[in-house]
């Protein structure tokens, strides 16, 4: 008689769980409909998960770089997130990566407050990145002031609505010695005023009452000011 060998019964286990796990590895592209490896799953960071091959997301970022204004949604079914162009990063070619940040960041400067820097030798574009209403302003290239508001070079010592009367060298060494005081010109008359001490209630020459924080008409209650914090009527000051 011979022998006959038997397969070990582990072996059979071991082998039909391991197909059975490679089974569930695979899974079914939502736009291709073919069956794909895991490996082969796209991630969107830790944002959404998809059953989207990584050949059908590239394809799709690819069309829709050239549409969109920089921000990409989830092509995943009833999905609203955004793609992470980082993570999409590895599988899209060097130029589309390149083409969609450039969108990003003109989406980005489109929806913020702009301006270009007045001097000439510079001409650089400047973010508005604060909440607040930008008047002095540093350009970050050339490092020269600027007004954001009136778009010039920085008119010291002077309003923006009175920056456009500006005529001479005079004038504008007028306007320094203004800043460097910290006096505050009459709403009224435009005369320079010093306050010694006392509140932000103004009384210029001319009988013109004026806020010393704002440099508007005075006016009862709290000024809006966001250093001015107190209500008085005590005042001392000097007329220029």
């Amino acid at each position: 008689m011979g022998n006959t060998m038997k397969k070990p019964q582990g072996t059979e286990v071991a082998g039909t769980e391991q197909l059975q796990q490679e089974e569930d590895s695979n899974f079914t592209c939502e736009i291709c409909t073919e069956p794909m490896l895991s490996i082969r799953n796209f991630k969107n960071g830790i944002v959404c998960k998809h059953l989207i091959c990584l050949d059908c997301i590239t394809r799709y970022i690819e069309v829709t770089v050239e549409e969109t204004t920089g921000c990409i949604e989830c092509p995943g079914l009833n999905c609203k997130q955004l793609l992470d162009p980082l993570s999409c990063r590895p599988i899209i070619s060097k130029p589309v990566f390149e083409k969609w940040c450039d969108r990003l960041c003109d989406s980005m400067v489109f929806r913020s407050k702009t301006c270009y820097c007045p001097y000439r030798d510079c001409s650089v574009l400047v973010l508005n990145e604060c909440k607040d209403k930008l008047r002095k302003t540093k350009c970050p290239n050339c490092k020269k002031n600027f007004c954001f508001q009136c778009k010039i070079p920085w008119h010291t010592g002077y309003r923006c609505s009175e920056s456009r009367h500006l005529r001479d060298r005079n004038d504008i060494l007028a306007g320094e010695l203004i800043e460097e005081k910290r006096w505050t010109k009459c709403y009224n008359c435009s005369h320079s005023v010093e306050r010694v001490s006392g509140c932000r209630d103004m009384k210029c020459r001319c009988g013109f009452r004026f806020c010393h924080q704002c440099g508007g008409p005075f006016h009862s209650g709290l000024c809006k000011h966001k250093h001015c914090r107190y209500v008085c009527n005590l005042l001392i000051f000097r007329c220029h």
